[in-house]
């Protein structure tokens, strides 16, 4: 319907209705939900999902990443990632893996929970278990001994269920047997690569051969569309100027708001992670706890360099580099058993050993930031241009809908700027990758002029620095070039891509030779690159053979030394042989059988959950979760 509007504004046959259209729009509002609203994220068969505990997941998981990335994370790298579904994701499974587990009879007691908190370390004193001491430390992490226990309770009630529905796994021992032998088989390879790069200097294309390659291919160079445009714009800078607050105005804020400017305590740890996977065994999990002890020892030793002892035991490869530095970090980011450790800990401390879902933990606290309240100085320069900018929105808000008024009872914007002479501006015909540097740099801009046909008025666009109407005052449609038109790019391109045939038509040629002889062949220029004996997990690195043809080598026969086509890694082609083969372990192994048991026990476990999934009622709270993409 207001596409329809948009089209006819020229018309004076339907300004009356869009005039009455925008009085609503002005004095009501666009549509907002503002009834009905839960403070949960999303609901699994009616059980609800706390924005609380969304938070503080999605906080653990950002500060993972900022960890990963040294602190340094492109501007929406976070929102490109979707981590806001990712977490999401996580948590409505963890709930199904609850459900499902009372629904099976699998239950925790109290006891079990009353345990693991005894035997925590953050917890003990001289050895033992002290309840003053639980009641501090939690005090100090703004936690209540009920919402603590029963948080354990949950994750204690989920390990139980992964371990019991893990427990049906089976894996039979010629499987095991099959799976050794396939991953500790070896090769050792020969291999040459030829780059497109090295054969450029070897075309040579007439003005004919140009011109029929350009004829084939001519639709890659085919113009963008082509725009021009007449708008009116409204900063609302201009109306923040504006815009006066009273000092007395700005102090009775700061009170109502001073929570939101208390900053809580940080703390500053390193820690040393002996990682324990999903679904290992007791065996592998006393041997990394015995790991753990040893090094906790070091630790305790006079003169011990724990940063040192990170880099060297730490399992946690995102910050091991850096000595297990974790920075700075507000109570409730990390893992429960985590957090309360690091925050009943004093500077320059070192933890016993602290167990999490990720495995064992050593901690020292670095450095302790106290919690701070923001003052009123500090602070009002910047509440008092947040209260500019809201008032200011809806001033410039309201001049753009008194001009979009203006130009349906003037009948057009071509007569609407007779009379206000000055304020509509124009462009020449401009493309979406190449606009004046006059526009505005809001992608919402460039979206809206380009889903306007010629003629056609949009409506108000609203822009991160205010508003827009736009005119598609004439619309150039994409066209073909002639040659002369991109003579210097089609002879580039025109020899980049004789060139990647001449490398492929290089390694054919090598490799129907080297077939012929049995051996790979050498010839002048040709670089022969041999490699050490390799595992189909061979790591990756700058003088390691690609790993697509390292993969295709090793599903070559034992008869096979050659492959039957080179093999292409981006732009480049490659041509091996398979030197020697070692064959693999011929009896399972205890590791191969824990592999094997883990990756059953993942597939059991998902496969439970998707059937659960399948049958469960899920539902995503708008209102509290707004996506950074589509939630499938």
């Amino acid at each position: 319907m207001l596409d329809f509007l948009r089209k006819k504004a020229q018309s004076t046959l339907i300004q009356a209705v869009v005039l009455i259209i925008m009085v609503v729009f002005i004095f009501w509002g666009v549509g907002t939900n503002l009834g009905g609203r839960r403070n949960s994220v999303a609901s699994v068969n009616d059980t609800d999902i706390s924005g609380v505990d969304f938070q503080r997941a999605y906080g653990q998981a950002v500060d993972g990443l900022q960890q990963q990335f040294g602190g340094k994370m492109p501007p929406g790298f976070v929102e490109q990632l979707g981590i806001k579904e990712q977490v999401l994701y996580r948590l409505i499974q963890a709930e199904l893996l609850r459900q499902g587990g009372t629904e099976a009879g699998i239950t925790v007691s109290d006891l079990p929970v009353q345990k693991r908190i005894e035997q925590m370390d953050v917890f003990q004193e001289n050895g033992h278990f002290s309840l003053q001491r639980y009641k501090d430390v939690l005090a100090q992490n703004k936690m209540t001994i009920g919402s603590f226990e029963k948080g354990l309770k949950s994750d204690l009630g989920t390990d139980r269920v992964q371990e019991l529905v893990g427990n049906f796994a089976v894996v039979p021992d010629n499987a095991v047997e099959r799976w050794a032998a396939y991953t500790d088989e070896e090769i050792k390879i020969a291999y040459v690569k030829f780059e497109p790069a090295a054969f450029e200097s070897q075309v040579k294309a007439d003005g004919n051969e140009l011109a029929a390659w350009f004829e084939k291919n001519k639709a890659k160079y085919r113009s963008e569309p082509k725009i021009r445009l007449k708008y009116l714009l409204f900063n609302q800078s201009e109306d923040e100027q504006q815009v006066q607050v009273a000092e007395e105005e700005l102090k009775a804020k700061y009170e109502q708001d001073k929570e939101s400017y208390r900053q809580p305590e940080q703390r500053h740890a390193r820690h040393i992670l002996f990682r324990v996977e999903e679904g290992a065994s007791e065996a592998i999990k006393a041997e990394k706890k015995k790991k753990a002890e040893e090094v906790l020892a070091k630790t305790q030793a006079k003169d011990s360099d724990f940063a040192a002892l990170a880099k060297e035991y730490s399992d946690d490869t995102s910050n091991k580099e850096q000595g297990g530095d974790l920075g700075f970090f507000p109570a409730g980011r990390m893992a429960p058993a985590f957090d309360a450790a690091v925050f009943a800990m004093k500077a320059g401390e070192t933890s016993g050993l602290v167990e999490t879902n990720f495995g064992y933990h050593l901690i020292k606290l670095e450095e302790v930031r106290p919690e701070v309240v923001r003052s009123f100085e500090q602070v009002k320069d910047n509440l008092a241009a947040g209260i500019r900018r809201q008032r200011a929105k809806a001033l410039t808000f309201k001049r753009a809908a008194t001009a979009y008024e203006s130009i349906m009872k003037a009948g057009s914007l071509d007569k609407y700027s007779q009379k206000e002479q000055g304020k509509v501006q124009t462009t020449e015909h401009f493309s979406r990758t190449e606009r004046p540097a006059t526009l505005p740099a809001d992608p919402k801009f460039i979206e809206a002029a380009f889903g306007l046909k010629k003629g056609e008025l949009s409506s108000i666009i609203e822009l991160r620095e205010g508003y827009a109407v736009l005119f598609a005052d004439d619309i150039q449609e994409p066209a073909l070039p002639t040659l002369d038109t991109v003579r210097e790019k089609v002879i580039a391109d025109h020899a980049k891509a004789k060139a990647a045939e001449l490398a492929a038509q290089a390694a054919t040629k090598l490799l129907a030779a080297s077939r012929e002889k049995k051996a790979l062949q050498t010839a002048e220029g040709v670089v022969v690159t041999t490699t050490e004996f390799l595992k189909r997990s061979a790591p990756a690195g700058k003088d390691a053979p690609p790993e697509q043809m390292l993969q295709e080598a090793f599903k070559l026969s034992w008869k096979e030394q050659l492959p039957a086509q080179p093999v292409q890694v981006g732009e480049a082609w490659f041509v091996y042989e398979v030197k020697e083969r070692k064959a693999g372990a011929t009896k399972a192994n205890e590791q191969a059988r824990e592999q094997q048991l883990a990756t059953a026990r993942r597939d059991l476990l998902t496969a439970w959950l998707g059937s659960l999934q399948a049958q469960a009622k899920i539902r995503i709270n708008d209102n509290m979760f707004e996506r950074d993409t589509p939630l499938e």
